[in-house]
Formats: structure tokens, C-alpha cells, sequence
């Protein structure tokens, strides 16, 4: 089996990147909703760490806002919640597909949390920042602040980009974006 670990600027559209391989997708975003909604644990183990915030199951969206919005170390203590969790869907999901030629590992947090081996294959999504921002300002619940908190947790970019053995430059058409995804799957395959 063969896992590709898609990288990238939040909003640079690593998620539609990531299902245009046509692939099973572990997507951790995806998997933190579920989380919220539907885990009872999560839910205790965030009211009892932040109980000035958290304090209905299922979890809404803004409570967790305010608490991360409050303070960077409600964010690392949301984090190391969620992650354990995300963590064990994630081997779930390599378990339930091990028989796949390959997997898609769409996980914003994939190198600052380690979930990655040496031999997966780190494709970097690269975007024009101002196409970015654009995008961003769209989605309806866009907050800059978070925006920011969230950047300051990353690595660098650059850092990223360095560590990625493939380059998508994603223009925001699916055209450019199937055409590279053909070329890395007849460079791998």
C-alpha cells in the first residue's frame, strides 16, 4: 500500500486535492466534526479540561472557537484530545483499507504531529496566497483570528514544501490539478 500525504497553506485546497486522486481519504477535518457530534468521551474529556467553555454534547462549533480564541494553551489542550482520537480513526481507516494500492491522508496537522512514515509520499499544494484568502473569506464561518492561531501552530511552508517529493500548484482548476495528479500516479504506480 502506498499513502500520499497531501500538504499545504490552510485553504490552498488540500481536501478537493486529496479526492481528486480517486482514493480512499482519510480526511482529519472530516473526522474532528464526527468527533464533536458524535464521541460522548470527547466530549468529557473537553468539559472537564475546559469547563468554562465546553458545555453541551453535542459540541458546538463556537464554544470551541471561544476557548481557542481565549488562550494558545486551550488550543493545545483541545489538541491533545482530539488528536489521540483522530489518530485512532486513522489507523482504523489504514486497517479497513489495507488491501487499496493506495491511501489519501488528508491531515492539515500530518507533519507537526509525526503521523507520517518515510516512505509515504508528501505531495505539497501550492496556491497563490491571495487566491487563498479569497477562498477563505468565502466560507461562511471564516474567522481571521482563528485563521492565525491555527498558522501559528504550523511548520513553515517552506519547511513543508521542502519535505514534499511532488509540487501541485493548484490554480483552483480541476483541470491543472487532474493533470499533475496523472503525473505523480505514473511516477508511483
Amino acid at each position: 500500500m502506498i499513502k500520499i500525504g497531501i500538504l499545504g497553506d490552510i485553504g490552498s485546497g488540500k481536501s478537493h486535492v486529496a479526492r481528486c486522486f480517486g482514493y480512499p481519504v482519510f480526511n482529519a477535518d472530516k473526522e474532528v466534526i464526527k468527533l464533536y457530534k458524535n464521541d460522548l468521551k470527547v466530549f468529557k474529556k473537553l468539559k472537564k479540561s475546559l469547563p468554562k467553555f465546553i458545555y453541551s454534547f453535542p459540541i458546538n462549533k463556537s464554544e470551541i472557537t471561544k476557548a481557542i480564541l481565549f488562550s494558545n494553551s486551550n488550543l493545545k489542550r483541545i489538541i491533545k484530545v482530539v488528536h489521540k482520537e483522530v489518530r485512532k480513526k486513522m489507523n482504523a481507516f489504514l486497517r479497513k483499507n489495507k488491501s487499496k494500492k493506495i491511501l489519501i491522508l488528508d491531515i492539515p496537522l500530518l507533519l507537526e504531529n509525526k503521523i507520517n512514515n518515510k516512505k509515504d509520499i508528501l505531495v505539497f499544494v501550492e496556491s497563490k496566497k491571495s487566491d487563498i484568502l479569497k477562498k477563505l473569506k468565502k466560507r461562511k464561518n471564516f474567522n481571521e483570528k482563528l485563521y492565525r492561531k491555527f498558522k501559528d501552530i504550523q511548520l513553515p511552508l517552506s519547511y513543508k514544501k521542502k519535505k514534499s517529493k511532488f509540487i501541485i500548484k493548484n490554480d483552483f482548476t480541476n483541470k491543472s490539478v487532474k493533470k499533475s495528479i496523472k503525473s505523480i500516479l505514473n511516477q508511483i504506480i
